[in-house]
């Protein structure tokens, strides 16, 4: 969550499939007749369905979860064509584009994080409202959340947890984690997190002491900030001159990495970055669509209580070669890597 806080998407029960921001994303990416636009985080199809219908244009929507995929068949046959559904990861979406003939595109949105669609999965461990399998992932493949909190040392445990969940009591919830592991393996989302209440307390009106270890537990299988900085990359190969750029993130890690990225790539003087010598600023690949990140209106909160936490960073692609060098030096945070020992 922006500011912060924990993504509460993470913890929630069932909530209607609404897009966030939808009439924001559409101003800030200005579908026209004609255009190719990417909408890299499929989901419910929310942004999919509003891009073509504001514009003749041609929609190239991505999702790992090939349940998302499934579910957008409909929508594929209402588009008559205009809309193509990929199961892949976001971050390879420069390469889906190649894939399917298109060299560059006019538009690329992203909204990151889980979706209305997996959460109300019980099944899916997403969730600590139901019990159910700690699983967490994204896609039927790859290490559970069951699997890594299984294998991780207490160390790497507790950075992963500080890290992707910004939890003050990381040290404490990797130690009871640890400790509960050496009695029985811990397989069920209640189990951890009951496990997670008993050193975590919390006042009347907080959020559940859980909501942070299950955000940076699903953050790390499903390599959730490597994939959006990956995506960032992509975008700013794939986008013509003049190509728009769109980004809802739902929380500070995400919007964090985000803001660094346009801020790095917009830049046009050496004198604002202590990352690179005077002189030695490469030419500007974005400009800023917004100076400031746009937040959801009252009236749009008080409809859905996820949007109270997005905000929308967007950026127009300028003519300069795109870069291959990282914005800055540990723009992504990594709690393996003193260890090696990543997923």
């Amino acid at each position: 969550m922006a500011g912060g806080g924990p993504d509460e998407r993470s913890a929630g029960g069932p909530a209607r499939h609404i897009p966030v921001l939808v009439g924001e994303v559409l101003a800030a990416l200005a579908p026209q007749d004609g255009d190719v636009i990417i909408d890299g985080t499929f989901g419910a199809g929310g942004y999919s369905r509003a891009i073509l219908a504001a514009a003749d244009c041609r929609v190239v929507a991505i999702d790992r979860d090939r349940t998302a995929i499934l579910a957008g068949w409909d929508l594929v046959n209402a588009a008559d064509g205009r809309l193509t559904l990929v199961e892949d990861r976001f971050s390879r979406l420069d390469a889906v584009a190649a894939d399917l003939g298109f060299a560059q595109v006019d538009g690329v949105v992203l909204d990151i994080g889980v979706s209305s669609m997996q959460l109300d999965e019980a099944g899916r461990g997403f969730s600590f409202r139901a019990d159910a399998p700690l699983d967490m992932r994204m896609a039927s493949e790859g290490e559970s959340a069951a699997e890594l909190i299984a294998r991780l040392d207490e160390t790497t445990l507790a950075n992963v947890i500080f890290a992707f969940g910004e939890e003050r009591h990381s040290r404490a919830v990797a130690r009871a984690i640890v400790a509960a592991r050496a009695e029985a393996p811990i397989a069920t989302t209640r189990q951890l997190a009951d496990i997670v209440a008993r050193v975590v307390r919390a006042r009347p009106g907080d959020i559940h002491p859980a909501t942070r270890t299950f955000q940076a537990l699903r953050i790390a299988v499903n390599d959730e900030l490597d994939e959006l900085a990956t995506a960032l990359l992509a975008a700013e190969r794939v986008l013509k001159d003049g190509g728009r750029l769109v980004v809802v993130s739902f929380h500070s890690l995400e919007d964090r990495i985000v803001k660094t990225f346009l801020a790095e790539r917009s830049r046009t003087t050496a004198g604002g970055s202590r990352h690179a010598p005077q002189g030695a600023v490469a030419p500007a690949t974005f400009s800023l669509a917004v100076k400031k990140p746009v937040e959801a209106s009252a009236a749009e909160v008080a409809i859905n209580p996820r949007a109270r936490s997005a905000k929308l960073r967007a950026a127009i692609r300028t003519a300069a070669p795109a870069r291959s060098e990282a914005p800055a030096p540990g723009w992504v945070p990594d709690p393996f890597a003193a260890t090696g020992r990543r997923r």
